[in-house]
């Protein structure tokens, strides 16, 4: 099965993950989190996002993708950086990366037998046919990382992030309608 859930409040579990773990992978567990209050289904998924990279540990996420993600009515307050722990790759039954480094980050810390649990955020299972951005990172699949770049650019990360999270969200209705 492809969830195979080990929190015992939730059914299942999604960990979002960026490098810093300050502005992408934030932006997505927001994202995704009011998609699943909205869906009624906060109770069941539970969402949260760490870093590949422990630099930003602690730190609040990026005022700039705190104020971006607000003006779209997503809520980032209170979220705090913090590193990918070896924990996660059990804990967690979907790790989804924001690109193909922090792929690959993921994938040389997986525990054998794990690997199945990760992806990423914008591929087939959460990409929506058809979607496309004149972004070349996109076109590959990836969320281009904002931190070093304009305000325009956490817009563009939001723009590919929301998409698919309703994919993602699509995704999880079906597995859990599998377990009814």
């Amino acid at each position: 099965m492809w969830f195979k859930s080990l929190q015992r409040r939730h059914r299942f579990a999604v960990l979002m993950v960026c490098a810093g773990n300050i502005c992408r992978s934030p932006m997505a567990e927001a994202v995704l989190r009011a998609k699943l209050s909205s869906a009624g289904l906060a109770t069941q998924v539970a969402v949260d996002s760490a870093g590949t990279h422990g630099f930003h540990r602690g730190a609040p996420a990026d005022p700039r993708a705190v104020a971006r993600a607000g003006l779209r009515g997503y809520r980032l307050a209170g979220q705090t950086s913090r590193p990918l722990a070896l924990a996660d790759f059990n804990r967690f039954d979907l790790l989804l990366a924001m690109d193909r480094h922090n792929l690959a980050t993921m994938v040389s810390r997986c525990p054998a037998g794990e690997q199945h649990r990760l992806g990423m955020l914008l591929l087939p299972a959460t990409q929506p046919s058809g979607f496309g951005t004149d972004g070349a990172a996109a076109r590959l699949g990836e969320v281009p990382d904002p931190y070093y770049g304009s305000v325009a650019d956490f817009d563009l990360a939001l723009d590919l992030i929301e998409p698919a999270c309703d994919s993602l969200l699509s995704t999880l209705r079906r597995r859990l309608d599998e377990l009814r």
